[in-house]
């Protein structure tokens, strides 16, 4: 992921490709999808089972709907 300061800056990049412009962000939406309960949830020890479950199939249901 890059950081530029505006939209124009990074639309000014010259590796910029039009096609990614749809995840042009705020870094505050970044900042609030990256903690995310699926995210949250990468430190436990049975995580991969976990993200097998309800929950944790919903966790990655609710991640997806938020992305651009």
């Amino acid at each position: 992921m890059n950081l530029f300061r505006s939209e124009e800056h990074a639309r000014r990049w010259k590796k910029f490709d039009p096609d990614m412009e749809k995840t042009l962000r705020p870094l505050s939406f970044w900042a609030e999808l990256f903690s995310e309960q699926l995210f949250r949830q990468r430190g436990r020890p049975d995580y991969m089972t976990w993200l097998r479950s309800g929950e944790g199939r919903q966790s990655v249901a609710d991640l997806w709907k938020k992305m651009p």
